[in-house]
């Protein structure tokens, strides 16, 4: 099965000026430094501790990256003489370093002020230890520099398993996901799903900022779906976990009847989960849907229904006892 997806081009670079109005508040960066060189970019969405670089070393400074002064580093330039720091300081500022960040609340002394308004390097100190900072900057650069494509369906969080409904348009996608969302479950997008790999395993999607949770349905036309069932009925972002792909009925197609064989799609080189379901009248498709989530949990916790009695069948034939083919023994009356 080809699930029909379109790549969205990757950021090439963001400025140190899109990093720093985007993490200030959450990471808490206070500037130092003008704002001069808030125009630089940043290509890597890596973080790098000059340590190397500043005891004089700088064959393999990657210098194109975040530069991260923790404790350490600090340390060893609180160590030298005034002439030593600045000769260090101006080796290490002569290389396009888009930014600098202090950490665990270290405070820049002027000389460091000076030389990065001087060189035009934005100079941010924050409160955070580096460990943490290096990891939540390092996450949030990841985001900017990640593979994105573009998904025409509706997605939607059931019991916390994030579905994927996709297929011909105007089989009803919107309307199941609606139905799920009358039901208590939380609508994360509709329409164009925006999938963003996590690392080599994990899919997160979200909707579009025009978009956000306005959901089409035909004959009726656009609802908010938040200001209709209020904020319990959606929610942002999920992991993709599940896709159902709705398909009118054919009586020439296969359908699986056992679920032993389960199947896949590739997206971004990520294996997900595929249902095909087919719809014909009466068929209860929000029900079935909670029932994949619930039956997906369950597989997640290492029990697999199809198996399980595949398992059973094997022990009965292998047996080959037939006494008994009810279901309960010997009873009296209808007492359980």
């Amino acid at each position: 099965m080809k699930i029909d997806q379109k790549s969205i081009s990757r950021k090439e670079y963001i400025t140190v000026e899109f990093l720093y109005n985007n993490i200030k508040d959450k990471f808490k960066l206070k500037l130092y430094s003008n704002k001069s060189g808030f125009d630089k970019k940043i290509h890597d969405q890596n973080l790098y501790r000059p340590g190397l670089a500043l005891a004089g070393f700088v064959d393999l400074f990657t210098y194109s990256r975040v530069q991260v002064f923790g404790n350490t580093e600090m340390r060893y330039l609180d160590q030298l003489t005034d002439e030593e720091k600045q000769k260090t300081l101006e080796r290490l500022f002569n290389f396009n370093i888009p930014c600098i960040i202090l950490t665990d609340n270290n405070k820049p002394f002027p000389l460091l002020i000076d030389l990065s308004n001087k060189y035009r390097i934005p100079l941010f100190t924050s409160e955070f230890a580096t460990t943490k900072l290096i990891y939540l900057v390092g996450d949030f650069l990841d985001d900017q520099f990640a593979p994105k494509i573009s998904i025409h369906g509706s997605f939607v969080d059931v019991y916390g398993v994030g579905m994927l409904f996709v297929g011909k348009s105007g089989i009803g996608k919107s309307e199941v996901a609606l139905d799920l969302i009358e039901r208590g479950h939380r609508l994360v997008a509709d329409d164009i799903i925006i999938l963003t790999k996590k690392g080599e395993g994990i899919l997160i999607g979200s909707g579009t900022n025009l978009v956000k949770h306005f959901m089409e349905i035909r004959g009726l036309g656009l609802i908010d779906v938040e200001k209709t069932f209020g904020i319990r009925a959606i929610r942002y972002q999920k992991r993709l976990e599940v896709i159902v792909e709705l398909e009118v009925w054919d009586d020439k197609a296969e359908y699986t009847r056992t679920g032993l064989d389960g199947n896949n799609v590739s997206i971004s080189d990520v294996e997900i989960p595929y249902i095909k379901l087919p719809i014909l009248p009466g068929k209860n498709i929000t029900v079935i849907s909670e029932v994949i989530s619930l039956n997906y949990l369950l597989k997640h916790y290492g029990y697999d229904a199809a198996n399980h009695f595949q398992q059973r069948l094997n022990k009965r034939l292998m047996g080959n006892n037939t006494d008994n083919i009810r279901g309960v023994d010997y009873f009296e009356h209808d007492f359980e």
